[in-house]
């Protein structure tokens, strides 16, 4: 991909032409031009030879594909960060793999206050079980030490770090040698990021940041909480995603609101709503989900952190004070509490206040056609994770061994939720699974549920324009003249439209269709690569040697 002049900013006028453009404007678009941070005219090459002359630079795509940016809409910045700078256990295959790095990266970090690690998952290792505490005690040497399940939902720690907790033992969810849940987690994950230095946090948030542009991601959308993250680690974020480039950062505080005050206390945070993680369960992984019937593999079902009072008082305070709320909710009597408890505020404020706040339901996991039809009755946004069922679905997956296959395989049914006319918004809750736009596209298209299966044009717009419209911004995720220029550039193979339904991909990609063609992500074919990311006309991103 050549330019004629400087990479392009803010001010510059620039002409991208000879590749594909995928834009609503005009389904066989090959050029866009750029202006002041937005988009100005989308066309063909032959009218984009009146442009060439009048243009501070031209961009020759050389047959690269230009989508809008992605926007991953459930991300935790830090964590990310942390987890591609520092101990990373989402690649050990076995429990010994996991504690010899442990002794690796205690060696390697002589001087860190806290050792931090992410992405154990004892579901796939033989052992099938947890790193026990003396054995961690004994692989970190005896310093303080705090690791997180892949769903970040529990934690394994050492004693030292106990030890840094004052009443630990004495709260929910402490486990003498099991993993720590609730708020005995929340606790141990306080004292952890608290030993974290500014710099440190800054150089992890700048990390995530960049592995974001280089995968063609434009839009974060932080989900930070006092059970969460600190108000530093927060606030310093959104301040980064203003002073420097990069991708742009919505953030969101999951913190209840009762009033007014409360909700200004949101705001003054720099937060886009009082939303993201307020638990109103754990996860499946960890057993904390909140099911209407027992797990398949342990006799409970699992923990209740809101109840559909506790919602409604929040959403009607949130919709009074005009601010968006939302919630984390992942099973079926989670998700239940959820809409009884928004549908009693709606009863309180009006139907359709609630509907135009855009409140938000994160992960969103096991719905019935009960609770798909409250969404759609409600105005709610499901900010869903297609890579958790790339991860854990199927007959065998951890999903099987949590429910069983037959409630497992009702899980994630976004064909059904599409149908109701619910919104979407795709994420990938970072660091719980990578940032990995187009594998989240593939794993919705391609659901381990044929019956939950989407299309992918469908699912892309759900992580482009459905992330944009979750934090209320109607005008981003698409190319059209007047839209932000946050685009991506791509080295593709052939454009094609596929469907579930194989008579759907065939009709679709006759020309007449006029449907944007975009690539083939049949598993087994080589996902796009990013080229170039530009963010408010501004590049954030070049791939090297490109």
């Amino acid at each position: 991909m050549n330019d004629r002049a400087a990479a392009p900013s803010r001010t510059r006028t620039i002409l991208l032409r000879g590749g594909d453009v995928h834009s609503p404007a005009d389904p066989f678009a090959t050029a866009m031009v750029v202006e002041r941070g937005h988009v100005a005219w989308v066309g063909s090459e032959g009218a984009a030879d009146s442009f060439a002359s009048g243009v501070d630079e031209v961009v020759d795509l050389e047959g690269a594909l230009v989508t809008p940016a992605f926007t991953d809409a459930h991300v935790h910045t830090t964590a990310t960060g942390l987890a591609l700078t520092g101990l990373d256990l989402s690649g050990a295959a076995t429990l010994a793999d996991a504690l010899a790095l442990v002794r690796d990266h205690r060696a390697a970090h002589p001087a860190d206050r806290v050792l931090l690690g992410h992405g154990w998952d004892a579901a796939r290792w033989p052992e099938r079980r947890a790193p026990g505490r003396r054995e961690l005690d004994e692989a970190a040497d005896g310093r303080p030490l705090y690791l997180t399940r892949v769903d970040v939902h529990s934690a394994v720690v050492t004693t030292a770090l106990l030890d840094l907790v004052p009443g630990v033992t004495e709260l929910a969810g402490f486990h003498r040698d099991a993993p720590l849940t609730g708020d005995a987690h929340h606790a141990v994950r306080a004292a952890a990021y608290a030993a974290l230095t500014p710099a440190q946090r800054t150089e992890a948030q700048r990390a995530a940041r960049a592995r974001a542009a280089s995968l063609g991601i434009g839009t974060l959308h932080e989900c930070g909480g006092p059970h969460i993250s600190a108000e530093d680690d927060f606030t310093g974020l959104l301040r980064l995603a203003e002073d420097e480039p990069g991708p742009r950062v919505h953030g969101y505080w999951a913190e209840r609101v009762a009033d007014d005050k409360d909700a200004a206390r949101v705001r003054a945070l720099g937060a886009a709503g009082a939303a993201g993680d307020l638990f109103v369960d754990g996860s499946l992984g960890s057993h904390t989900a909140w099911l209407r019937e027992p797990y398949a593999d342990a006799p409970h079902t699992g923990t209740a952190h809101l109840d559909a009072a506790d919602i409604a008082a929040h959403v009607t305070a949130c919709t009074e004070a005009g601010l968006q709320a939302g919630f984390h909710a992942i099973g079926d009597a989670a998700v239940d509490a959820v809409v009884a408890g928004i549908r009693a505020a709606a009863e309180r404020v009006g139907l359709a206040r609630i509907r135009a706040a855009r409140h938000r339901v994160e992960h969103a996991e096991a719905l019935t056609p009960e609770t798909v039809a409250g969404f759609a009755e409600l105005g709610l946004t499901a900010s869903v994770q297609p890579a958790f069922d790339a991860a854990w679905g199927g007959t065998d997956g951890m999903y099987a061994d949590r429910l069983g296959a037959p409630r497992a395989a009702t899980l994630n049914p976004y064909a059904a939720l599409l149908r109701a006319g619910v919104p979407l918004a795709f994420g990938s809750d970072s660091p719980v699974t990578p940032l990995d736009p187009w594998g989240t596209v593939r794993a919705a298209a391609f659901h381990r549920t044929p019956a939950h299966r989407i299309s992918v044009r469908a699912a892309f717009t759900a992580h482009t324009r459905g992330g944009g419209r979750a934090a209320g911004r109607d005008d981003t995720g698409v190319l059209v003249p007047g839209a932000p220029a946050d685009y991506a550039v791509w080295r593709t193979e052939e454009l094609i439209v596929q469907a579930p339904d194989d008579r759907v991909a065939r009709w679709s990609t006759d020309p007449r269709s006029g449907t944007p063609g975009l690539p083939d992500l049949t598993p087994g074919t080589p996902l796009p690569v990013c080229l170039r990311t530009v963010v408010g006309g501004r590049t954030v991103f070049v791939r090297p040697n490109e």
